[in-house]
């Protein structure tokens, strides 16, 4: 019996010594006592909801929401679910996003690159925009430009731009595409005209490392792109038409309405994000040694092209990681749409929240999609970040 016991705790001192088990040890201990928090957590909020007579779970999504939505890319009734009033405030926050973040790239990447210009002028105003622009709260950007457009002229004396676009406080009306049998093959072709493209420019990056010749691909990927859809369009007899909007005595019928919202909340996180973009690859750029520039101009190379080929695909290596953070800054203060009434999915889920009591669940679909957002841009940012790092021979 006491041999036995000596045995033991031989043993536990022996794991107890063993680094790795220790470690592994307190790790089971921290993750088993996170556990039983999020558990009570869990009972006493159930407790709590049931006390108040409130059911948890998602049932509620299929409930009719009562509501309308000023800015929806699918169809959406006031009887509509709310869950379906969710997609669509999904859907508008993606477009925000998305649009905001290929506008900031842009923007970002001109203003870097102009503001090291030789030309004195170019490189002060930029400088002004620059410091102006990041040293004014997002939210105040968003409430100013939001202030200017809905006071613009009302709908009865509406700015016009030819017959068809209309400019007022609630909005720019357009024409809005009709899309007619056999336009899904134009699509089609457009999608096999750009992994077309995709494919011709690695053959044509592999040609130019093996024998130095380069190929025209900006021609050759925009024939690929462009020919093969716009042939089809005219074969299929132009399977595109357009409602054009018309001036009625209170308002427009027909077309496709841009609300002020979603302009002035796009244009405040683009010059925002873009302000922060440009500083990135301005450090970019100058992060590239000097030499890499005078070896270039020795050679005859001309400015534009020593940037494009030289100095930017160096800098990117720098420029991808803090670009990321931007992507997601710029996604997150989507969000502050709420201030301006741009109908996005915090602005709808509060209106949700508000109508179905349902907090819990709202705020976790809030927390669930913003999460995944983040995960999936920086997965992307990791993919592109390793798919061009410069691999040395």
């Amino acid at each position: 019996m006491a041999n036995s016991r000596q045995e033991s705790g031989f043993q536990i001192r022996r794991i107890w010594s063993d680094e790795r088990a220790r470690s592994a040890l307190f790790q089971i201990l921290v993750v088993l006592g996170l556990a039983l928090l999020v558990a009570f957590f869990v009972a006493n909020t159930m407790a709590n909801l049931q006390a108040r007579g409130m059911e948890p779970g998602f049932g509620f999504l299929q409930d009719p929401a009562f509501f309308e939505i000023n800015q929806n890319l699918i169809e959406y009734a006031s009887t509509s679910t709310f869950g379906r009033a969710l997609v669509v405030g999904l859907l508008n926050t993606l477009l925000v996003s998305a649009a905001g973040i290929i506008s900031a790239t842009v923007i970002g990447f001109l203003a870097g690159v102009f503001r090291l210009s030789n030309n004195w002028l170019v490189g002060r105003l930029i400088g002004v925009y620059v410091e102006f622009t990041r040293n004014v709260p997002v939210l105040l950007q968003i409430i100013f430009w939001w202030s200017i457009l809905t006071g613009l002229p009302k709908v009865a004396d509406s700015l016009s731009i030819g017959n068809s676009l209309f400019l007022n406080n609630r909005g720019v009306r357009m024409p809005a595409p009709i899309l007619e049998n056999g336009f899904g093959w134009v699509a089609l072709a457009f999608l096999l005209g750009v992994f077309a493209s995709y494919l011709v420019g690695r053959w044509a990056r592999r040609r130019h490392m093996a024998t130095g010749q380069p190929f025209p691909m900006l021609w050759v990927g925009l024939g690929l792109v462009v020919l093969p859809p716009l042939l089809l369009f005219v074969a299929l007899g132009q399977p595109l038409d357009w409602d054009i909007p018309e001036k009625t005595r209170f308002n427009f019928r027909g077309g496709f309405n841009i609300t002020p919202e979603l302009v002035a909340l796009w244009w405040a996180l683009t010059t925002y994000t873009g302000a922060f973009i440009s500083e990135i690859v301005r450090a970019g750029i100058l992060s590239v040694s000097k030499g890499q520039s005078e070896a270039a101009h020795a050679l005859g190379l001309r400015p534009g092209l020593t940037m494009r080929k030289i100095i930017i695909p160096q800098a990117m290596r720098v420029i991808i990681p803090p670009l990321t953070s931007q992507y997601l800054n710029l996604t997150k203060n989507s969000s502050l749409a709420i201030a301006i009434g741009y109908q996005d999915l915090v602005s709808i889920g509060n209106t949700v929240l508000n109508q179905s009591g349902q907090a819990i669940e709202v705020v976790g679909i809030w927390m669930v999609v913003y999460l995944s957002l983040s995960l999936g841009t920086s997965a992307f940012m990791n993919w592109y970040n390793s798919h061009i790092a410069l691999v040395e021979r």
